[in-house]
């Protein structure tokens, strides 16, 4: 199941480039629905609570222990589900904005779109160390064509850092993977294979040096401070379709990471580090919002939200608690659903206004209010509105932070006041008032941006009442998580 879910979006993106340019568009969107079917039915033959499910394993490299092995949990089904939604959003969403002058047209947007979502499933489902570094490095391909060869000026710069920093970091994970293949074949048998390797007793010296390895390429890729200065810059540069698509899925791989290798292989490293990671954790949240704060351009004031997020995120992973480690993963699926609908209602109102500047922009709501109004509700989403999926999962982590040290939470509760700062300010400033925009007639909302839209928002509300069908899910994963770290379910050391 697992692997028609990975070649669905891949023979996508090979028929989208090669059928006539009228059809692509139809083509693209027609694969991506059919993905989220299939992921849809690999979500109701997946049973909460029992383990790695959906398991094929097959030889690949026999002298080297390399498998083709494919699996989920409760967090890689999140993950995939979380993709195979958002695709088909993104490239109704890109409808037209692909076909924009100085853009490479839908042909290329739409194939490159599912060409990243097949690398980005088999990443969250692999369960051989190397065959995850092997398509953890494949997104990159699509995810670079996707930035240079779309968007505003400036774009290729862009791709070019996005490209530096993540094939740096994953040099520097190639150097742990074959740390493990070493490890593995000192305890006798080569293997590739997570559980395999779950299994070997690696001692505390060696588990730092992997642990650093793979922390670095993952912090790169959530991003964290220091290593997220290519963050904004791709988000005021790509299209908000590509933002979406790097900062709700691709980039999700990193915190997907720390959970699955620094965490479940090297368990005593993960809580050797955890003082630095978390202190990582808490200058990424409040930097991310104070440099947002004083942002011009929209899409690059989303873009350093997000490094905020990304930092409680981090925290909720490194504090080790079952609280903190549920409302990491449910972080996880909540930012990836309000920070898309707050690019994608962005790019729909800059390509009304003809600009990013929030300083020009005014009164956009007089003549657009379903606009505003579905701006507003991301904006609420990103400082935790209560009745919005991410306070749910923004309170889990606060408390967790707080069990771990009262400073640790006080500094992570400073982040929702200067959240709400951000968010309400930016609204204020392109919704209300009187602009440069303000006696201009911006055009709302038609039919189709709105249905775009609305499961985004649906979800918002849905899981901001009740997340326990998320957390159903996640629970299991916790619990499985900080035993084989050993930490009890309710924090302490078992």
């Amino acid at each position: 199941m697992l692997t028609v879910l990975i070649l669905l979006p891949l023979l996508g993106a090979v028929v989208t480039a090669v059928v006539p340019g009228a059809l692509a568009r139809l083509a693209g969107v027609g694969f991506a629905v059919a993905t989220l079917v299939a992921g849809v039915v690999a979500a109701l033959q997946y049973d909460a609570g029992d383990g790695m499910q959906l398991t094929e394993t097959h030889t690949w490299i026999e002298s080297l222990g390399v498998h083709y092995a494919l699996g989920v949990d409760g967090l890689g089904l999140l993950m995939v589900l979380l993709t195979v939604v958002l695709v088909p959003i993104v490239l109704l969403a890109g409808w037209n904005e692909s076909e924009e002058p100085g853009n490479s047209g839908a042909k290329a947007f739409f194939a490159w779109t599912l060409a990243l979502e097949a690398m980005s499933l088999a990443v969250f489902t692999a369960t051989d160390v190397l065959l995850f570094y092997v398509v953890f490095e494949a997104t990159l391909i699509p995810a670079y064509f996707l930035i240079g060869g779309f968007g505003r000026s400036g774009r290729g710069r862009a791709a070019t850092k996005f490209l530096i920093y993540q094939l740096a970091g994953g040099l520097v994970m190639l150097a742990s993977v074959i740390g493990l293949y070493v490890v593995s074949a000192d305890a006798g048998t080569p293997s590739f294979l997570i559980s395999d390797l779950a299994a070997i007793d690696i001692d505390p010296i060696t588990q730092r040096w992997l642990f650093v390895g793979f922390f670095i390429a993952f912090a790169i890729k959530a991003p964290m401070f220091p290593v997220h200065t290519w963050l904004a810059d791709t988000t005021e540069k790509a299209t908000t379709g590509t933002s979406v698509l790097l900062v709700c899925i691709l980039d999700k791989i990193g915190t997907f990471g720390m959970l699955r290798f620094c965490l479940g292989l090297l368990p005593d490293a993960s809580q050797w580090a955890t003082p630095v990671v978390v202190v990582l954790a808490l200058v990424s949240i409040i930097y991310g919002a104070l440099v947002a704060i004083g942002q011009d351009d929209v899409l690059r004031l989303i873009g350093l939200t997000s490094l905020s997020h990304f930092g409680f995120i981090v925290l909720g992973i490194f504090v080790f608690s079952s609280t903190g480690g549920a409302g990491a993963i449910l972080y996880m699926v909540n930012h990836g659903i309000a920070t898309a609908l707050m690019f994608l209602v962005a790019g729909f109102l800059i390509r009304r206004t003809g600009t990013a500047s929030i300083r020009e922009m005014g009164g956009v709501e007089r003549t657009a209010p379903v606009l505003a109004g579905f701006f507003l509700v991301a904006g609420l989403a990103a400082c935790g509105l209560p009745g919005l999926s991410p306070f749910v999962s923004e309170m889990m982590v606060i408390i967790a932070a707080f069990d771990h040290h009262w400073l640790v939470g006080s500094v992570a509760v400073l982040a929702i006041v200067l959240a709400a700062f951000y968010a309400l300010w930016m609204y204020q400033r392109t919704m209300t008032g009187a602009g440069r925009l303000g006696a201009v007639e911006v055009r709302d909302l038609d039919r189709r941006e709105v249905g775009v839209l609305a499961p985004l928002l649906l979800a918002l509300v849905l899981f901001g009442f009740y997340p326990m069908p998320l957390l159903d899910v996640i629970n299991p994963v916790v619990h499985d998580t900080l035993a084989g770290v050993g930490i009890g379910q309710e924090g302490g050391h078992q």
